[in-house]
């Protein structure tokens, strides 16, 4: 090899190599541009990133809440301001703490540590909350009510490098709830505990909601009435329905009036006020208000029956005052009739122009007349003992035709007298029961006295009696003059006549019809008042049980008759003619009389004569007849001297005070002359009280 080939390779590699060293110092050149664009692309990121810090602090020192960050292991790395007042740690104090030191969360009911949510964010990856009821003890251990979520903080990678916690301040609005939920409370305890009784319907009528106030009134579980339409507890379906459609058309219910169904069956009274919650025009629901008034609607009826009530009492006084005046009037009336005639026929008896057979007749009109004047007497107090209930029957077995027969006798003079058609119908076989025969006869002359007066002359009256195996009818009819049947009902009533006493002239003091109703139920029976109309006679029906009785009482005669005996007697009555005339008649049969004309006279003329019998009135002067009586009971003769009293005051009470007071006897004026014969013959210790 020569020279210039050796000459020629070392050119060759040194171009070579000079062509190596430029390309390395391209790639040089090229790797420092590289690089120097990387440096200042880091320090263009590097700045971003501090810009993005400051940012993001300056975000999360801005914002309304607390914000805490952590690192992967629960150290803080930043507190926003919120964060450092609510906690009272700054930020570079708290920064690289555990979370747990400077966030202390506990239950706020029972005081137990609470898990801070930032550990479960970093455990679960997951955003998490706080459970209700948290709060927060702050650095100088306050405490503050908070809710806050954490949230797991991760890189590019996805890696969880850290995490968030936003917290805030809810003191007031956790004491807003406890107060809301207090009210609710109270709000519920108030709806089911009210005096009233209030539950909610809604527009298809079903019940939604009641409380227990209205269920125990009507006795139903809240299963049988929440969920059923209201109309099953009400009691008028047309109520509920206009209740329903009022409501619907907004109108307000005040003081309704409603009756609820009781699930025993029972009505209760109510008064509904009710209004509806509407929301957006939309019917809701309607709020009922239901007041029980059963006992005040008893009340209202028991008052309203009670004016009706007052109402008839006021109307019956006034009609019996009424009846009472023209009882009076006519009682008057009645017993003034007889007094013209006994004036006239003492005249006739007085006159020296006058004939024996005048005096005599003037005699039997004076008797005939005080007779009468007796009956009505007796019947008043007749009347007055059924109406206490001491009048006492006295029953035996007696027929039907003897009875009959002793009310015709009675009654025959007065049909006569106006010349009737009379009827008498009984049935074939005799008829025996238990009745008072005298008391019997009674009803019955009374009641065909009665037909007889108030059926014009030439009329029919027909008495016809049946009789089955357990009781006795007897009717009295007749073609007089009738009832008019608003009268029917108040005919027994006392005091009570067809007429009013001044439209007729036959007199009566309108006590006999309730006389025969007390004594026919006394008898255990009734009798009935029939009439088709005014001018269409009546009837009148007696129903008597046929009854038996195995003992028969039979009342003590007072004495048995026998020859007169002439006696020591003293009479002493205040009114001197009754005192004198008595002891005229007296001393006609034979009587040694004495009168006195009061209470003194009578008790010193008893001293000083001794009599064996003593009639006293009652009512004298200065001393009545019962302080007589005891005194003479304490003188040595009056233990034997037989005592009568006589009076106008004939009840068992009189009776009863004359026997206390020593009388043997006791008669009310006029007193018969036969029945004081009687007790004049020498049996001076029996009595007839």
């Amino acid at each position: 090899m020569g020279g210039n080939e050796i000459e020629d390779d070392e050119q060759r590699l040194r171009i070579v190599a000079l062509r190596n060293i430029e390309s390395i110092q391209i790639a040089r050149q090229r790797e420092e541009r590289e690089l120097l664009e990387a440096k200042e692309s880091l320090q263009r990121r590097t700045h971003e990133l501090e810009q993005q810090r400051e940012w993001f602090e300056v975000t999360l020192a801005s914002i309304g809440d607390a914000v805490i960050t952590t690192d992967v292991h629960s150290h803080i790395t930043f507190l926003n301001p919120i964060a450092e007042k609510m906690t009272g740690w700054s930020r570079s104090e708290a920064s690289g703490e555990p979370l747990v030191r400077v966030f202390e969360i506990f239950n706020e009911d029972t005081g137990a540590p609470v898990e801070s949510p930032v550990t479960k964010a970093l455990q679960s990856g997951q955003i998490v909350g706080l459970a209700n009821h948290t709060s927060l003890r702050t650095r100088k251990g306050g405490v503050i009510a908070i809710e806050d979520s954490a949230a797991p903080i991760r890189d590019r990678q996805d890696d969880i490098v850290g995490a968030v916690m936003v917290f805030r301040d809810v003191t007031d609005r956790r004491q807003a709830d406890r107060q809301l939920k207090r009210s609710e409370s109270l709000l519920a305890d108030f709806f089911e505990n009210a005096a009233v009784g209030l539950h909610w319907v809604g527009p298809d009528g079903i019940v939604i909601r009641v409380n227990q106030t209205e269920l125990d009134w009507l006795g139903y579980t809240k299963e049988e009435y929440v969920g059923h339409h209201i109309s099953e507890f009400h009691a008028d379906k047309a109520v509920i329905d206009d209740i329903l459609e009022r409501l619907s058309c907004a109108e307000c219910l005040q003081g309704y009036e409603a009756r609820l169904r009781c699930k025993d069956g029972s009505i209760r009274h109510v008064l509904i006020s009710s209004n509806v919650l509407w929301e957006e025009g939309k019917f809701i629901h309607t709020r009922c208000f239901t007041r029980d008034v059963t006992a005040q609607k008893a009340a209202e009826i028991a008052l309203r029956e009670e004016v009706v009530v007052r109402k008839q009492a006021e109307a019956a006084l006034r009609d019996a005052d009424h009846r009472k005046d023209e009882f009076l009037a006519t009682l008057a009336h009645e017993l003034r009739n007889p007094l013209a005639p006994i004036r006239q026929a003492v005249l006739i008896s007085k006159s020296v122009d006058a004939t024996d057979a005048q005096k005599r007749w003037s005699h039997d009109v004076i008797s005939r007349q005080v007779h009468h004047m007796s009956l009505l007497l007796d019947d008043l107090l007749d009347v007055s003992r059924i109406t206490r209930g001491v009048l006492v029957l006295r029953t035996e077995m007696k027929t039907l035709a003897s009875i009959v027969d002793a009310a015709v006798e009675t009654a025959r003079p007065t049909i006569d007298a106006k010349k009737h058609r009379f009827f008498v119908v009984l049935p074939k076989e005799p008829v025996v029961f238990a009745a008072d025969p005298l008391r019997l006869a009674q009803v019955l002359s009374n009641l065909l006295t009665n037909a007889a007066k108030y059926t014009d002359a030439g009329g029919e009256i027909r008495l016809q009696a049946s009789s089955l195996a357990d009781h006795v009818t007897v009717s009295v009819s007749d073609t007089g003059i009738g009832i008019a049947s608003d009268v029917l009902s108040k005919i027994f009533d006392m005091f009570s006549q067809v007429q009013p006493s001044q439209d007729r002239s036959e007199g009566g003091l309108g006590i006999g019809l309730a006389l025969a109703k007390g004594l026919v139920e006394l008898h255990g029976g009734t009798i009935q008042a029939t009439s088709t109309g005014l001018g269409k006679g009546s009837e009148f029906t007696i129903r008597l049980p046929r009854a038996t009785i195995t003992q028969v009482k039979h009342a003590s005669p007072l004495g048995e008759r026998g020859e007169a005996v002439g006696r020591r007697l003293m009479i002493a009555d205040d009114n001197r003619d009754a005192a004198d005339s008595l002891a005229m008649l007296l001393r006609l049969e034979g009587h040694d009389v004495v009168v006195a004309h009061d209470g003194r006279e009578a008790l010193e003329k008893f001293i000083s004569l001794a009599p064996e019998v003593a009639i006293l009135d009652i009512g004298m002067p200065v001393l009545d007849g019962y302080e007589v009586a005891r005194r003479i009971r304490q003188e040595p003769s009056g233990r034997s001297v037989t005592l009568i009293a006589v009076t106008g005051w004939g009840q068992d009470s009189d009776k009863a005070a004359a026997l206390a007071a020593g009388f043997n006897h006791h008669f009310t004026k006029p007193i018969e002359p036969d029945q004081l014969s009687l007790v004049l013959r020498p049996e001076p210790t029996r009595k007839s009280i």
